[in-house]
Order: structure tokens, then C-alpha cells, then sequence
């Protein structure tokens, strides 16, 4: 049998999840392209357990931060990588793939399929994920990682791929899970799924005043009302778009829908009971004098703000549709994080250029 050669791109918790599930596949060749492959097995073993206790034979044929090694001959090149790093990572690929290269991103709402269309070749095969197909977390960099959750199926749109049913018995033999294919990139790459999660519970949690607490806060064990309802509007901002572009709702579901749930109260309920969830802290740090402060330089601001929720304001401004609940987010979360993005309700601060934003056509 000839292997499926796939390299992955990136090092974080996904990246050890995904790369490990695909590497244990005795059909699967997986190489790794990082910027810290002195920091992994360098017999390429992961140990990867999941959350029924499953421990996967995971091995890495390659892992280097050398992409003309990692990327020439690849089948497939799978993205596991934040918004910020993912166009630099795009740049420095761009000259290995061939014609036949199918260049994916494991979940697609920071921009993939915008950043990919102006940097890689025109013509290059392109895929992307709605949602991340495992919950994933690290556990030793490099070494062991736990997959804490399956997802029941999975939902990518494609570009420059013909054969989509062939394609889609790809994906569905890779993840062992059953999949649909959606006719627009824009079906995965605007969601209000973390874009909108994260920053409704971070202005939740840090938006109303009070910045110092005596101890970290559980992000979604804690979940309040205040940030459901934050959510839910901004959720009915996000519809407005959706229905300018004519998407379904049973393409990208509402946030009431995809929880279960019909109001605030049950939403919160809802999220709190989520079993994978427990024990995740929100983004915090803890100062000299013992209290602890938002961590402005986390991935949920740094990633989820300048490439998640400015993509839904980037669109609704191209599609002339206010959204007062997204614009109160993005200005106080600019405060903390000493950035200029949105000036009153226009896309034109300073440092709008370090975003999504200019990606958008």
C-alpha cells in the first residue's frame, strides 16, 4: 500500500492531537512542521490518549522546521495553527507544493481560505474545516497530548477540488467520521462559533468594570447569564449577515440551536454542564501584589479578536449591517490589548493592517 503522506503545520494542542490520531493510522505517513522540532521525541513518538482511555500507537516519520522537507511530496498539508501565524506559515510553503498538493486548515474561521486564495498559487487545492474535529489538549509539548472529544461529524467547504465525493471518502476515512460538503468558503470561515464564544465570554468576565479578582475564573464552569446574553445578540447580528449571503441556517447553526437551548438561563446552564469544558481557566495572570488580571496577550484575545471577531465585522461593514453588540466588544477589548482596530463603527485604526481585514475582498 502507498502511504497517504501528510505533514502538518504547527505545534499546539491540536497539532499534537490531529497529527497524533493521523499518525497512528498504519495507511498514514505524518510529518511535522514546526519551529520547535528539537522539542519533540526525536524518534517521532506521541504518546496520545483519548477520552475513553484509547492510547494511540502515534509515530511521526518526520518532524522539522524545514518545509522544503516537510511539504515536498505531500499529499495532503493540514494548517493546525492560529490566525496570526497562519499567513506567515502560508508564505514559507508556497514554493513546495505541487498540483496535486491538497493544502487544508483544520478549523477555518481565522481566515484560512482569504489568507490561502492571495498567498498560495492560484489553482491550489484548498479545504477547510467548519469546526475542529477533536477537542484537544496538551499534556507534555511533544511528548504526550489527551483528545477529550469526538466530534459526531464534520463540515468543510473546498476550493480547486473536482472530485468531491471521492475528496469526502478522504476525510471521512482520515477522522473515521461521517462528513458534509458545503458549496462556499464562506460557510466555514464565518462562524459564530469561537469568534463569537470567546470574546462574548471574555467581555463577559472583564468588560464591566471589575479587572482584578483573589482568583482565576473557570471560563465556562462560571459562565454567567450576562455573557450568554451577549452572546445571543451578537449571535443575531452575526444572522443578519448570514442572511444577506443567503446561508442556512442548517449551515451554520444558531447559537440557541447548536446548544440546545431557547433562552440566556438555559444557554448558561448548557454550557456549564459541558463535560469536556471542565477545569478550563480563563485567561488570566497573577501580578505582584496576589490578584489576578485578563491576560491580554493570550490566544483568546490575540487570536480571536484581530482573527475571528474582525472577520464578522469586516463582512457585515462590506454588506452594510450595523452591529452595535460586536462594535462594544472589539472596543474594549482594544483598550486592553493597546491596539486600534475600529474607530467609532469604521475599520480604520492603526493597527487594523496587523489583521484579517485586509484579506477580505
Amino acid at each position: 500500500m502507498i502511504p497517504y503522506r501528510i505533514c502538518i503545520c504547527g505545534g499546539g494542542n491540536l497539532a499534537h492531537v490531529v497529527g497524533g490520531y493521523l499518525a497512528a493510522k498504519p495507511e498514514c505517513e505524518v510529518r511535522l512542521l514546526t519551529r520547535y522540532p528539537e522539542k519533540w521525541q526525536p524518534e517521532g513518538i506521541l504518546k496520545l490518549t483519548d477520552n475513553n482511555g484509547k492510547i494511540f500507537n502515534s509515530r511521526f516519520t518526520l518532524i522539522s522546521s524545514n518545509p522544503s522537507q516537510t511539504i515536498t511530496g505531500a499529499d495532503m498539508v493540514l494548517v493546525c495553527l492560529p490566525g496570526f501565524a497562519i499567513a506567515q506559515v502560508l508564505e514559507s510553503i508556497k514554493d513546495y507544493i505541487s498540483k496535486e498538493t491538497v493544502v487544508g486548515s483544520i478549523v477555518s474561521s481565522t481566515g484560512f481560505f482569504l489568507m490561502a486564495k492571495k498567498i498560495l498559487p492560484a489553482g491550489t487545492k484548498l479545504f477547510g474545516f467548519q469546526r475542529v474535529p477533536f477537542i484537544a489538549r496538551t499534556n507534555e509539548y511533544g511528548k504526550s497530548a489527551s483528545l477529550l472529544g469526538y466530534k459526531p461529524s464534520l463540515t468543510y467547504a473546498s476550493m480547486n477540488i473536482n472530485d468531491i465525493q471521492s475528496f469526502s471518502r478522504t476525510i471521512s476515512a482520515l477522522f473515521d467520521v461521517s462528513v458534509t460538503w458545503l458549496d462556499s468558503y464562506l460557510k466555514v470561515t464565518l462562524t459564530n462559533s469561537n469568534p463569537l464564544l470567546h470574546p462574548c465570554r471574555l467581555y463577559g468576565m472583564f468588560g464591566r468594570g471589575k479587572t482584578a479578582f483573589d482568583k482565576p475564573i473557570l471560563f465556562y464552569e462560571e459562565w454567567d447569564n450576562f455573557s450568554s446574553e451577549m452572546l445571543i445578540d451578537c449571535d443575531l447580528e452575526f444572522r443578519h449577515l448570514l442572511d444577506k449571503l443567503d446561508i442556512a441556517r442548517n449551515e451554520i447553526v444558531p447559537i440557541l440551536d447548536y446548544y440546545e437551548s431557547h433562552d440566556s438561563l438555559s444557554l448558561t446552564e448548557k454550557i456549564r454542564s459541558i463535560q469536556a469544558f471542565k477545569g478550563l481557566q480563563a485567561p488570566m495572570i497573577q501580578l505582584s501584589d496576589g490578584y489576578y488580571y485578563p491576560d491580554w496577550n493570550n490566544r483568546y484575545f490575540t487570536e480571536d479578536i484581530p482573527f475571528g471577531l474582525l472577520i464578522i465585522k469586516a463582512f457585515c461593514r462590506k454588506y452594510g449591517i450595523d452591529t452595535p453588540k460586536i462594535d462594544t466588544i472589539l472596543r474594549w477589548a482594544q483598550t486592553g490589548m493597546n491596539k486600534q482596530y475600529i474607530v467609532g463603527k469604521d475599520l480604520t485604526g492603526k493597527d487594523i493592517h496587523q489583521t484579517i481585514v485586509d484579506y477580505v475582498d
